[in-house]
């Protein structure tokens, strides 16, 4: 055999070996606490980290304890990674964070800052970037974690399934994962916003066991305005009303509901089946615009109406004027409150700007949300148009009320 075959024989052997010889920083299962959920909240100036872990007895054996399916550890230290480390001195496993499913900040800590927590998720390399961010609303994150839920075993799937859930079912709720939010962070035409979650109900009956053997649960979890930020600090919130123009204008509108007024009182209540949003930036002389268009479709989904007949198109004009008058109304309130209240472009309006005309960007950025965007021009364009009306076109009510 010649020299050379012989070494490219060695050389593959070689490869083989170190192929079969396994991952070298490979952790069996069983040494290992799969957490789901973590939250951060400031106490002085000490972080406690509390974290959610699966008891995998509890959730993978047909028959169980009676135990919880979770259980929550929690320490404190100088630094967000300390805390996190520490928690081996109550674990008897080593907590690993790559299944992640919610992480939540306490509201006092968000209104210091989020910039140190974000470097650390960001750097340490067991962190995923699918799972989604929230703010511990009028409360702290620890306290969220401990609602137990009956639907769900494991609490935290239950939220991060209802996150996804009302996101496109519901349109004043959104998503926000880590890599969206530091993108918001390090941009400069666009502040970021994060959805609340509130604590409802007895919060001390909440975490035991006792909440989920009522059928009505005296404690839960609710999904509760969004956030709006000034840089990495928590300054506000958007009411349900806001949050939903804010989605408006944002594209974030996928499926919702929401009622107008008719002509001679009462309500129809309207589906929205489809919506489409775009935001364009102009620059008229020095001066900076912003044009948004929205196009949304619905069908009839309830009528508390008297003498409204859906059969006649002069009807159904009426109500798309009308509702394109509400959903214009809703955005320029969350526009308005953005521009006066907050001084916070959340809208990103500050980088349609930037797309538009890159030069007068970098005159403009240096004081875009305090001096400029604070009066700047939005011009808003609403198209609604009613695709069905259901079943039936005259409600069965008008002839009740005969």
């Amino acid at each position: 055999m010649p020299l050379i075959r012989k070494v490219s024989c060695v050389l593959l052997a070689i490869a083989l070996a170190s192929i079969l010889n396994g991952c070298w920083n490979r952790r069996e299962m069983n040494e290992l606490a799969i957490a789901v959920g973590m939250g951060i909240d400031k106490i002085g100036e000490q972080y406690r980290v509390s974290v959610q872990v699966v008891v995998p007895g509890e959730v993978t054996s047909q028959k169980t304890a009676g135990r919880s399916p979770v259980t929550l550890y929690k320490t404190e230290s100088a630094t967000v990674f300390e805390a996190s480390r520490k928690l081996t001195t109550i674990s008897p496993r080593k907590i690993y964070f790559s299944h992640l499913r919610l992480f939540v900040v306490g509201e006092s800590l968000a209104q210091e800052g989020l910039g140190e927590i974000l470097e650390f998720i960001s750097r340490d390399h067991e962190f995923r970037n699918d799972f989604y961010v929230v703010i511990a609303r009028e409360t702290s994150a620890e306290s969220t974690l401990k609602i137990t839920t009956s639907l769900e075993n494991i609490p935290v799937t239950k939220m991060f399934a209802s996150l996804e859930t009302s996101e496109k079912n519901w349109s004043p709720t959104m998503t926000v994962n880590t890599d969206e939010l530091i993108a918001s962070l390090v941009s400069d035409g666009k502040q970021p916003v994060l959805p609340g979650l509130r604590v409802i109900g007895d919060q001390e009956i909440g975490g035991s066991k006792t909440n989920t053997e009522r059928i009505d649960s005296p404690g839960n979890l609710q999904l509760s305005g969004l956030g709006v930020f000034k840089n990495d600090k928590l300054i506000g919130w958007l009411s349900e009303e806001d949050s939903r123009g804010y989605n408006y204008i944002l594209n974030n509108v996928r499926n919702s509901v929401g009622h107008i007024g008719c002509p001679n009182g009462g309500k129809v209540t309207l589906e929205i089946t489809r919506a489409h949003s775009s935001v364009k930036g102009t620059m008229i002389g020095e001066r900076p615009r912003i044009e948004i268009g929205v196009r949304i479709e619905g069908s009839v989904g309830e009528v508390e109406c008297a003498g409204l007949d859906l059969t006649k198109s002069a009807t159904l004009f009426d109500l798309e004027k009308r509702a394109e008058h509400k959903v214009t109304e809703i955005m320029e309130s969350v526009v308005e409150k953005a521009q006066k209240t907050y001084e916070s472009d959340i809208f990103g309006f500050g980088e349609a700007i930037h797309r538009t005309d890159p030069q007068a960007w970098k005159t403009l950025k240096e004081h875009w949300d305090d001096r400029h965007f604070v009066h700047l021009p939005v011009t808003i364009n609403v198209d609604f148009k009613i695709r069905r009306v259901g079943t039936v076109g005259d409600s069965f009510l008008n002839k009740l009320k005969e």
